[in-house]
């Protein structure tokens, strides 16, 4: 059941020029159910179920980020090397962020740029 709450973020719109291969690129990678709308469209839920969306063709791809959305991972590394074998590619290499996340960054099939980020143990 999906957490609601003034100023949460639901919903993401990517942009694809090729739907099929985008749902397969983020369901594979990244675990997202991936379902068929009423209206036609391809949607997903996150690997958590809190966030929802769809991705849009006819719109330009994100390739230099503005606004960089992350995606919550177990292993950054591990997830890196699905996104390679998948069609993606690595723009940042894993590295320590943030204080107590790991972060990396990588394009997707269509270029979109996306942040990954691994909760990161340490000691004291």
């Amino acid at each position: 059941m999906a957490t609601y709450g003034h100023g949460k973020i639901v919903y993401l719109e990517i942009p694809t020029a090729d739907v099929a291969r985008s749902s397969n690129f983020y369901k594979t990678v990244f675990g997202w159910a991936i379902k068929r709308r009423e209206d036609g469209a391809t949607a997903f839920d996150d690997g958590v179920g809190e966030v929802s969306g769809t991705w849009v063709t006819g719109r330009p791809t994100s390739p230099n980020p503005g606004l960089l959305v992350y995606i919550m991972v177990k292993n950054i590394a591990e997830t890196l090397d699905a996104v390679v074998r998948n069609g993606g590619r690595v723009i940042q290499p894993m590295g320590v962020d943030f204080g107590e996340m790991v972060i990396g960054r990588f394009a997707d099939p269509d270029g979109n740029v996306l942040g990954l980020a691994e909760e990161s143990i340490r000691s004291v």
